[in-house]
């Protein structure tokens, strides 16, 4: 929790700090680069025989799609990647390090490291991008993020439908407690976690399109 908020922090300074523009955009593909380097050699390990789990493996959670959106984000500022990041990295994204799976290898596994990491560098990823960088959300990105993760759910729930799988907990709850406990069984708990998330997204929405600053809008 404490690296949540010190590596956040460290980002903001670091990105409000960078006058020059070549510089910020050298710093932002870096940080990008050290994204995909952490995670797709773990992506690709995930997929040797000796390590293969269909219902593991494949990068169909949420936060699988998180650290590559954010690596996009980070590379070209594009607006919606940036919107995806902001409402991903800032309340889902959370909610898996508040209530992690405590039944997971402990450090120095590489399941620790790949978890902690991964969460780690896409809410980081976030707090640069809104506050250190700029890049504000608007009612379109709310709106794009809103469509494309109510149809990652859709996609996956199918998936998991034909595999037996449970990828992204929208086919059951996780065995550790999380907030989808206080939201009914299955499949209830998708209706209500849907329309929580959505209001929870619209209010992290609002200030920023009450401020009449001028900044990048996502």
């Amino acid at each position: 929790m404490a690296l949540i908020v010190v590596g956040a922090v460290a980002f903001v300074v670091a990105g409000r700090r960078l006058r020059d523009p070549r510089v910020a955009v050298l710093f932002a593909r870096t940080l990008a680069v050290v994204v995909l380097l952490f995670n797709v050699p773990l992506l690709v390990y995930r997929q040797l025989p000796a390590q293969w789990d269909v219902g593991e493996s494949l990068p169909l959670h949420l936060c699988d799609l998180a650290w590559a959106v954010a690596a996009l984000a980070l590379w070209t500022r594009q607006p919606l990647a940036c919107a995806l990041v902001y409402y991903w990295g800032l309340t889902l994204t959370p909610q898996a390090l508040i209530t992690p799976a405590f039944d997971a290898p402990d450090f120095p596994h590489v399941d620790f490291i790949e978890f902690w990491g991964q969460h780690l560098l896409v809410i980081w990823t976030a707090a640069y991008l809104t506050w250190g960088v700029g890049v504000r959300p608007s009612w379109r990105g709310y709106r794009f993020a809103a469509v494309v993760t109510l149809g990652w759910g859709a996609a996956v729930l199918a998936f998991n439908s034909w595999a037996g799988t449970n990828y992204g907990f929208v086919s059951r709850k996780p065995d550790n407690p999380s907030l989808l406990d206080l939201m009914g069984g299955w499949p209830w708990y998708l209706g209500v976690a849907a329309v929580a998330g959505l209001a929870a997204w619209a209010l992290l929405t609002w200030p920023w399109t009450r401020r009449s600053a001028s900044r990048i809008p996502c």
